[in-house]
């Protein structure tokens, strides 16, 4: 399937791909935010599956690029070395218990590395798979609404 970087197999990425390809959606993602006179602190990212893993990625070597984001199905995408600097990004990550591509495990782990860059995770379980329900769409939008963005 196509995908936003090369995986080696299911789960094992290809890191040096997933570096480049998060080098280069934080430069367009910067460069429209300037060209069209966006308020880069209100840049939020939200994925599902791959598209939260390029987002997460994006947080790990780009911190400042999003101001937040919304992590569905996501797995830690690589560990950089030293961590960023996320103090006090608001990250929201959903995770299903039956999800047979993201394990419980995975979902912790990458809640686990946020955290100890300092990221402000909210970490949800729904009892369901590698899907989403209405239930998790609203409590995503919650969150969202709730943030304290700059007007």
């Amino acid at each position: 399937m196509p995908r936003f970087f090369r995986r080696i197999a299911e789960g094992v990425f290809d890191e040096d791909d997933v570096r480049r390809r998060a080098d280069e959606l934080a430069a367009f993602v910067t460069a429209a935010t300037e060209r069209n006179g966006l308020d880069a602190r209100r840049v939020i990212a939200a994925g599902f599956s791959n598209g939260a893993n390029i987002a997460a990625a994006v947080l790990l070597l780009h911190p400042g690029v999003l101001s937040a984001a919304i992590l569905l199905r996501a797995m830690v995408p690589l560990e950089p070395d030293p961590l960023p600097k996320l103090a006090g990004t608001p990250v929201f990550l959903s995770s299903g218990r039956a999800d047979p591509l993201v394990p419980v495990r995975e979902a912790e782990r990458l809640a686990a590395l946020l955290e100890r860059a300092g990221a402000d995770v909210t970490l949800r379980f729904d009892d369901a798979g590698h899907t989403l329900g209405p239930a998790e769409v609203r409590a995503a939008h919650d969150w969202l609404a709730a943030l304290p963005l700059s007007a």
